[in-house]
């Protein structure tokens, strides 16, 4: 990754110098060799003038001309020749064949008097020089450029050694949390807060994986040690009933019947409680919801002499619906488990101390403050319960996958006052 990263800082860096780097250097070219251009354009027009006088007056010989001409040949390395209009030589700063191995910018100009046209100069100009400080030009373009890139090559390898670094720590810590290692952790301090935050949130999901995990774990086992008693008694009830066929086969068979129904409702909860699935929340109308589960136990509730009051305002708050109505439904459950004939029910929403909670209150015989705090684990029964003690341990789950919170309380009516406390949405 290091790699990849610095290539690609480096290459960018190269292309952001060729884009402004050529274009100068073609540019500088181009100027210095116009300014040759007009300076011989320059000095073939100074010749020319010189040139005129002699021409109008047909000194074909003139020293001063000649004289004028061998200085400029010699001061810039350049060969002129200047001509009439039959093309006879007026003067010339190279003698024999050293003409042909003059090479440069040629020039020519025309030397007009008036409108006549007195003959031409013309001026072949070496551009050696010229192409010497192009070149320099471009090797100190090169060497900057050059020196950009090392200077980027490192910032680059800097920057990506500082982002390779935390990545292949988050990396390393998820490989060890898929192997298993459930409580290894990325460091949330290292690299830019991108990184960072990317860290926190795999802690945060390694730790309630870790929490699902130890949750099943602890399902496991309260599951087998719970299942093991009903299944024992089921065995010796069934043993009974073949000894005791003639005698009372009939009651032993009965009490297998009960052993039964009530593995089969110990089974029915744990499987309610380890399949308490994390539904997205919505928002919830809290008091509609309570009035309709209480609607759906009162015919039960009638039959036992017990009444269901349910009242309160549109209360809304954030939670599964599904996951609501099975609180609800383990609440009435164990209200009415303990309301005596002729007892009340009361369930109610509302807002307070920024939560939205919902009260369900019974008037059964109350349990004490150790007993309240205690009621939450799983299995546990008071005194002369009947349930499989998984009632409470539900609705702890499922209220804590809703972010909320559930406690028992003691109720002015002597009962019990459990109360729900959700987000309010």
């Amino acid at each position: 990754m290091t790699r990849r990263l610095l290539l690609g800082y480096v290459a960018l860096t190269f292309v952001v110098l060729v884009v402004l780097e050529v274009p100068l250097g073609v540019l500088n070219a181009h100027n210095q060799r116009q300014d040759l251009r007009v300076k011989v354009a320059r000095d073939a027009t100074t010749l020319g003038t010189l040139a005129e006088d002699a021409l109008e007056h047909g000194r074909v010989h003139d020293a001063a001309l000649r004289a004028a001409v061998a200085h400029y040949a010699e001061s810039t390395d350049a060969q002129v020749a200047i001509r009439d209009t039959l093309g006879h030589v007026i003067a010339n700063s190279a003698t024999g064949d050293e003409a042909e191995h003059v090479t440069g910018l040629t020039l020519t100009h025309r030397i007009v008097s008036g409108r006549q046209v007195l003959g031409t100069v013309r001026i072949t100009y070496p551009t050696g020089s010229v192409e010497h400080h192009i070149a320099r030009f471009w090797l100190a373009l090169a060497i900057v450029g050059a020196a950009v890139l090392a200077a980027a090559a490192l910032v680059g390898l800097l920057l990506a050694r500082s982002l390779a670094r935390p990545l292949r720590r988050l990396e390393e810590a998820a490989e060890q949390v898929g192997d298993g290692a459930l409580d290894a952790r990325a460091p949330e301090d290292d690299g830019p807060e991108e990184i960072r935050r990317l860290a926190r949130t795999l802690n945060e999901t390694t730790a309630k994986l870790e929490a699902l995990v130890k949750t099943q774990q602890d399902f496991v086992t309260d599951a087998s040690h719970e299942l093991r008693t009903p299944l024992t008694a089921l065995r010796l009830r069934l043993e009974n009933l073949e000894h005791d066929v003639a005698r009372d086969g009939h009651e032993s068979l009965a009490a297998a019947i009960a052993e039964v129904e009530r593995l089969t409702r110990v089974i029915s909860e744990l499987l309610a409680l380890s399949r308490a699935e994390v539904q997205p929340a919505e928002s919830v109308d809290v008091a509609a919801l309570a009035a309709a589960r209480a609607d759906a136990w009162n015919a039960l509730a009638d039959e036992r002499g017990v009444a269901i009051d349910a009242g309160g305002g549109a209360v809304r708050a954030r939670a599964g619906t599904g996951r609501l109505e099975q609180v609800l439904d383990n609440l009435l459950a164990n209200a009415l488990e303990v309301s005596p004939r002729g007892g009340a029910i009361r369930v109610s929403a509302q807002r307070a101390d920024g939560w939205v909670e919902l009260h369900v209150v019974d008037e059964g015989p109350g349990l004490s403050e150790a007993e309240r705090t205690r009621a939450f684990g799983r299995f546990w029964r008071s005194g002369g319960g009947e349930g499989s003690g998984l009632g409470l341990a539900i609705v702890s789950r499922l209220v804590r996958i809703d972010e909320g919170e559930v406690e028992l309380l003691a109720a002015d009516t002597g009962g019990v006052d459990a109360v729900v406390r959700l987000r309010p949405s």
